[in-house]
């Protein structure tokens, strides 16, 4: 692999890390990225390569939040124990990744050939950039009634869970999705954004199994390569992108991220009308 393949790795790595926290898409980026600058891939590996590497930016949230995701703690050297408010928590994703899972494994396929163009990223980017600002306009007085994790109940794991479906459509943003239907039954906004980063670790893994099944495991020298160096890229930026995300929203809305969308997704429509 060369010395501008490298560099184009590592660009698709940065915007992974980025836009898989962001409630921007990075689905709808991705298509973008594919378009300015291809990488020097087989088509097949590349279906498989824009889902897992996503496994980088899920390893960035379970390194941030080891002591609130993993059950298993210690009193002490002899007293392993299991906490049980943790489990409760993993019992909650469990619930709420049903119904993405229950749609998503069956019509995974027929799912990115009818919706995985720059039409569809570009209407979705737009339509959930203005329900960003409309719902958050609606909730100027931040009146939640939902200010912990543990206030979560099953109830509000399977409604979030049913928003999640919705992020199937490529442009929508899986983290966008969840978090405004989060926000729109009450839960604030940080907690939102820690249960969609929650919620990203069994959709995600699931995902990645999935394609790399389909994909074989036949991996070439410059396939593990070109896998490998964007994982890590989109882990150590991921690192970065979820501290960012968590200290901005303490003092702001997602105002900002709605015009973003709709900014992009013009930009979409325009760019792929120009060179088509």
């Amino acid at each position: 692999m060369d010395f501008i393949e490298i560099l184009k790795v590592i660009f698709y790595g940065i915007v992974e890390g980025i836009t898989e926290w962001l409630p921007i898409s990075s689905t709808g980026h991705m298509i973008l990225v594919e378009q300015i600058m291809p990488l020097n891939v087989s088509k097949e590996f590349m279906e498989m390569f824009r889902v897992v590497i996503q496994l980088g930016a899920i390893f960035a949230v379970l390194v941030l939040y080891w002591n609130k995701i993993f059950p298993f703690q210690l009193k002490d050297k002899n007293k392993p124990f299991i906490k049980g408010d943790i489990m409760n928590l993993w019992f909650k994703i469990i619930v709420a990744i049903l119904p993405a899972m229950i749609i998503g494994i069956p019509f995974d396929d027929k799912i990115d050939a009818l919706f995985y163009n720059y039409v569809t990223v570009a209407i979705t980017l737009i339509v959930y950039g203005i329900l960003f600002i409309l719902i958050e306009n609606r909730n100027k007085s931040g009146n939640f009634r939902i200010r912990k994790l543990s206030g979560i109940t099953y109830q509000t794991a399977i409604i979030i869970g049913v928003f999640q479906v919705l992020s199937l459509i490529p442009g929508t943003s899986r983290s966008g999705a969840t978090i405004l239907g989060a926000i729109l039954i009450g839960v604030s906004r940080e907690v939102a954004a820690e249960f969609t980063f929650f919620l990203a670790i069994p959709v995600m893994f699931g995902a990645s199994l999935i394609k790399m099944l389909k994909f074989g495991f036949d991996f070439t020298g410059n396939e593990v390569l070109v896998l490998v160096l964007g994982m890590l890229t989109a882990f150590v930026v991921s690192v970065l992108a979820i501290k960012f995300l968590m200290g901005y929203i303490k003092k702001h809305d997602f105002k900002a991220f709605g015009i973003y969308r709709i900014v992009l997704g013009i930009l979409v429509l325009l760019y792929f009308i120009a060179v088509h």
